[in-house]
């Protein structure tokens, strides 16, 4: 083990991927359903590997890391931030504010009353606050304090350590009181609850099975027979008589020739039609009542999927229902409709955001035409606007560096995370209006974030590894007591701030919860004692607002605890 310890000194950057890899490990552990995730993963895999090697750390390689990962979430949540201010996001994003706000004032009652340092206090919010971006504002906040190098390097590690005892209970708390306590105190069923909300947007809970075909959407070919209701009516008056299925004629097929469906065409009896749509609508509704035929020649159409970024403001804050009324949208079918990272439950009364992804189907002609209406077609990248990144990067930092608040008789800077935080949001908003510039791949993205925190807290957790347990009987018992009060207060007066003031649907309630917390898993959870997916327009407006008020808070706390 010498030996070991030794080349883990010698190689600290070999130290931090053996902590990263351990942490992965760790956070995919699940006991019941729950598992720490990879960055507390990493977290702990960093104190357990600094508890026999003392791994010199680089504060340049960890402010690195935590850049990108800002600069990342950012640009994730950029296209929505600004939506989320608006129209229908309005009461989750009052909720996400009002919790955020809640849980920064009652951590500060907890740390003035335990007697907490500024790094204990920060840990104390990231980790019962389950955000731990927030480790990264805070010591950037510590090192520009006016204190000796050996104070604040015990300051930053005493924010790992008090992250790591209050992240767990942070973690079970929000999921426990989303899913569960929640619910209760409300008097409610979730899945009654979510049904209901279901029926209301016009959310069609279809047999087991049936939507898992093949193919979602089809185009098949059949025969009108003799006495069709169909027969002698004009294409346009055909489709019109199944309006809520929108079934498309495609072709039609009279003896030997084809021609192109048009809406004035008249069809006769014993005419072959290519009917596109959704599959279930095509078995459920056509199989009855007329002949499927086959007809290669009839239905070699060239089909065409996009994905296609919403830019245009005449589809902004319209709801699917009305948007497929349009001439422009016949033939055309949405698979799926993705707003951030979560993919929206698709139904008729859900409102489009610019920013949000719609995928496409349909001929590939009406695709052309229909995503010149909607946005842009996303196209496969590998290419990383290297340019926009990094000089936004700097930018960013530059103005948190310039701009300062003041915090008692103390002028506290903006900080250059939280300056390149906001730089992120800037880049990624600015995309929904000019979707080429700065594109940055997803798998970039997801690169810069994953990687750039997991790496920064296994760096922080290496650091304050050979004084964990110290630092605990330091702190006390009281700091994990403390830890629960910060978790559960904001989930107490978001719920019913939510519910009376603001009047919101417990489901979307409940999820705005989660997402104010920025914890998926316990939006998971409501979706999954809920049986529906509906949380999850609860959660999106209001886990950006998380994600910028709680990384903020790192800088806000010590700045308040230190004056």
């Amino acid at each position: 083990m010498g030996w070991f310890e030794q080349f883990l000194i010698k190689y600290p950057e070999l130290a931090v991927f053996l902590a990263i890899g351990i942490g992965y490990m760790i956070g995919g552990v699940k006991v019941r359903g729950f598992s720490l995730g990879p960055v507390t993963g990493s977290l702990f895999a960093g104190i357990l590997i600094g508890q026999f090697a003392h791994v010199p750390i680089a504060g340049m390689a960890k402010s690195f890391l935590f850049l990108l990962f800002l600069f990342g979430i950012g640009y994730s949540v950029g296209p929505q931030f600004l939506q989320a201010l608006q129209r229908d996001g309005l009461k989750p994003v009052m909720l996400a504010v009002v919790v955020c706000v809640t849980g920064l004032l009652t951590a500060i009652v907890i740390a003035k009353a335990l007697g907490l340092d500024p790094g204990f206090a920060a840990g104390l919010v990231s980790g019962a606050l389950t955000e731990s971006p927030a480790m990264g504002t805070a010591t950037e906040a510590i090192n520009a304090l006016p204190l000796m190098e050996d104070e604040r390097a015990r300051l930053v590690a005493h924010v790992a350590v008090a992250d790591a005892v209050c992240y767990v209970f942070g973690a079970v708390g929000v999921i426990m009181f989303c899913s569960v306590v929640g619910p209760r105190l409300l008097g409610i069923d979730l899945t009654a609850e979510a049904l209901k909300l279901e029926q209301e947007l016009g959310i069609k809970r279809t047999t087991a099975g049936v939507t898992s075909a093949w193919h979602k959407f089809e185009l098949r070919s059949y025969r009108i027979a003799q006495g069709s209701p169909v027969a002698g009516l004009s294409i346009a008056a055909a489709e019109a008589k199944l309006p809520e299925h929108r079934l498309f004629i495609q072709r039609v097929r009279r003896g030997a020739s084809v021609f192109e469906a048009t809406p004035e065409f008249v069809l006769s009896p014993e005419d072959v039609v290519a009917v596109s749509g959704r599959r279930e609508s095509l078995v459920q509704v056509l199989g009855p009542l007329a002949a499927e035929v086959e007809d290669r020649e009839l239905l070699d159409i060239p089909v065409s999927v996009a994905d296609v970024l919403v830019t245009s403001p005449s589809l902004d804050g319209r709801s699917i229902e009305d948007a497929a009324k349009e001439d422009w949208t016949r033939s055309l079918y949405l698979r799926s409709l993705t707003r951030g990272s979560q993919d929206l439950p698709l139904a008729p009364g859900i409102v489009m955001q610019r920013g949000d992804i719609l995928q496409l189907v349909g001929p590939e002609a009406v695709v052309a035409s229909a995503a010149k209406r909607v946005g842009v077609i996303i196209a496969p990248t590998t290419a990383t606007d290297f340019v926009v990144l990094a000089i936004a990067i700097f930018l960013g930092g530059l103005v948190g560096v310039l701009v300062t608040l003041p915090v008692g008789d103390m002028r506290i800077s903006l900080s250059t995370s939280v300056g390149t935080l906001l730089a992120g949001l800037l880049v990624g908003h600015l995309r929904t209006r000019f979707p080429l510039f700065g594109r940055i791949p997803d798998g970039a993205v997801s690169l810069m974030t994953a990687l750039g925190l997991a790496a920064f807290v296994a760096m922080t957790g290496l650091h304050a590894g050979p004084i964990f347990f110290t630092a605990i009987a330091e702190a006390g018992v009281g700091l994990l007591f403390g830890g629960m009060v910060v978790t559960l207060m904001p989930m107490f007066v978001g719920l019913y701030f939510g519910h009376y003031l603001l009047r919101m649907n417990p489901i979307l309630l409940l999820g705005g919860l989660a997402g104010a917390q920025t914890m998926t898993a316990g939006m998971a959870a409501v979706q999954d004692r809920s049986g529906s997916p509906v949380a999850v327009l609860g959660y999106t407006p209001a886990v950006p607002i998380g994600h910028i008020l709680l990384t903020t808070w790192g800088t806000v706390i010590v700045g308040i605890i230190a004056a």
